[in-house]
């Protein structure tokens, strides 16, 4: 009867191993094409935990009479393995949200001016989140414009994604549950389905294939947001994560050492940036050290005239719709053509339109290649 506690004993400690591991970035789980398993053994997990600690139950006694001390180092063992992975690696226990969300005006905003923020403008009210607090935290709530808004960050992806958190047409509350391809995952409450942060899709549970709805953002240092939106609140440190913050005070401009944050300067390798653009069903990446060097890159998707550019602090990016047969150039942060505007996109001539945004965004190549496979031609 001994055998069965050991087989439950380590059943149990290898199933709390594995729960985690598949959502995870431990050593080869990313790759794997692993989520629907992950989801099965995370749905089921009560039961099979019973069904191992009935075993452990059924051959206690006769195993603690043979081994009295290889029984209990295995309880104890099977003990510290469930601590670490549900209580220390589980996502939601490692990045929490903040305590309190403080946004404050550019009059009393401490966030240096060089840093880099996501921004929303939505019904007339603007707001920038840090990247260095969000990368931290994974998700935001806030309501902005009479809306509720999830602002998401993935550090490992470089990927900020602002949707609106509905879900069959109620307010959701989501919680961190892991990442799938090295991109973070949600999990709402109602259902139990998770969710990309990369796109809002439900890969998992019974909203499968539904998505949440995206508001339109963009990535820019916070002197670049504020000139454009002065009246724009700015989301402020939470002093209970300063340690997390600091850990990532360097991320903004690349110079993170860690192997799942890091940079690569070499173009089109793993961790190498690029700005990636969506036109339905085309979509199309510029080489973040091209754009670096030229500022601005004209180019076609999916019938689309579009340019893509890049402000004089290198850092904030831009695109819009060109007008046909216009192609620009850049001088300071003016686009020039047959018009001239801002990199915003502004006419300097206020008779004439401006030009319409298009929703571009920055990623490590690593995430835009494996989450829009049908990316077309050849990025080199």
């Amino acid at each position: 009867m001994n055998k069965w506690f050991y087989i439950g004993a380590i059943g149990l400690a290898l199933f709390e191993v594995l729960k985690v591991y598949f959502i995870m970035p431990l050593p080869g789980s990313q790759e794997m094409e692993s989520i629907d398993l992950a989801y099965f053994l995370h749905t089921w997990r009560w039961a099979f935990r019973a069904g191992f600690a009935i075993m452990i139950a059924v051959g206690a006694h006769q195993a603690y009479t043979s081994r009295r001390w290889m029984t209990l180092g295995l309880l104890f063992a099977c003990l510290v393995v469930g601590f670490i992975f549900n209580f220390k690696m589980a996502a939601d226990k490692m990045f929490h949200q903040p305590g309190m969300l403080t946004l404050a005006d550019s009059t009393s905003n401490s966030i240096p001016l060089h840093k880099l923020v996501l921004g929303i403008q939505l019904n007339d009210q603007a707001r920038a989140y840090p990247i260095q607090l969000i990368a931290y935290h994974h998700q935001v709530r806030d309501t902005l414009g009479g809306k509720s808004i999830m602002v998401t960050y993935c550090s490992v992806c470089r990927s900020g994604r602002i949707f609106e958190p509905t879900v069959q047409g109620a307010t959701e509350t989501f919680r961190l549950v892991g990442m799938d391809h090295f991109n973070a995952m949600f999990e709402d409450q109602g259902t139990g389905s998770w969710w990309r942060q990369v796109s809002g899709e439900a890969i998992a549970g019974p909203l499968k294939g539904a998505t949440l709805p995206e508001f339109s953002s963009g990535q820019y240092t916070l002197g670049q947001w504020l000139k454009r939106y002065p009246k724009s609140l700015v989301m402020q440190r939470d002093s209970a994560f300063n340690r997390e913050y600091d850990d990532l005070d360097d991320y903004d401009f690349g110079v993170q050492r860690g192997g799942l944050t890091r940079t690569d300067t070499q173009s089109w390798k793993e961790k190498s940036w690029v700005v990636g653009i969506v036109n339905g069903d085309d979509n199309e990446v510029v080489d973040w050290n091209r754009l670096k060097r030229e500022r601005v890159v004209n180019l076609e998707l999916g019938g689309r005239p579009v340019v893509v550019a890049l402000a004089r602090d290198t850092l904030s990016f831009f695109a819009h719709e060109r007008p046909d047969n216009t192609f620009f150039s850049i001088r300071n942060d003016t686009l020039i053509g047959e018009h001239r505007y801002t990199v915003w996109g502004e006419p300097i001539d206020d008779s004439i339109p401006p030009l319409k945004k298009i929703d571009a965004y920055q990623e490590f190549w690593h995430s835009w290649r494996t989450f829009h496979p049908e990316l077309k031609g050849n990025p080199f």
